[in-house]
């Protein structure tokens, strides 16, 4: 095998990336890993965004640009949408390892934006594990509505996406919200 060719498959899956200030809607390019392993791949730290189509937040319709290349750092990402399930990579990955996964109806912070989905993992919710512990820096959320807090006119529905844990604030429950008294 020449040392030019990979072994691997790509796929550009379309995508929202949202950061403190834009929305972008391309096509990220992804392995068989999926889009959930390109970007909890710990040795590259940038994100490129195919055929970006960029808009700021407080105008979300209004187009500003539009590149055939974007180039970012993870970090900066608050979350990635994506419009299948299926596109953040295989069940293994997605799971954990785990077969068996509860569903968690959750609400989820960061400083731009609130998610509002459903959260699958092992076991019982454990808050301290999901945002210490291992090495996933982008947690999927399923069925997920995205708000801009201050932007109420901005929207996002997503079948799958992957949150930034490093971007969150708070996670809650939706079914310990306290019922209002009549």
């Amino acid at each position: 095998m020449a040392m030019d060719t990979s072994p691997r498959t790509f796929r550009f899956l379309s995508s929202d990336v949202l950061t403190s200030g834009y929305r972008i809607v391309g096509k990220v390019m992804a392995t068989s890993h999926g889009v959930m392993g390109m970007l909890n791949d710990s040795t590259h730290s940038s994100i490129d965004i195919n055929d970006a189509r960029m808009a700021r937040l407080h105008m979300p319709t209004k187009l500003v640009d539009h590149f055939e290349l974007v180039r970012m750092m993870k970090k900066q990402v608050h979350a990635l949408c994506l419009n299948r399930r299926e596109d953040l990579g295989p069940q293994a990955l997605v799971r954990g390892g785990y077969t068996k996964t509860m569903e968690y109806p959750i609400r989820v912070a960061t400083q731009m934006f609130e998610i509002e989905g459903v959260m699958e993992l092992p076991g019982r919710f454990d808050f301290t594990a999901m945002m210490a512990e291992g090495s996933r820096e982008f947690i999927p959320i399923f069925n997920a509505t995205v708000t801009a807090i201050l932007i109420p006119n901005f929207r996002v529905e997503s079948s799958a996406l992957l949150v930034n844990r490093s971007k969150i604030d708070l996670v809650a429950l939706l079914n310990q919200r306290v019922k209002p008294e009549n």
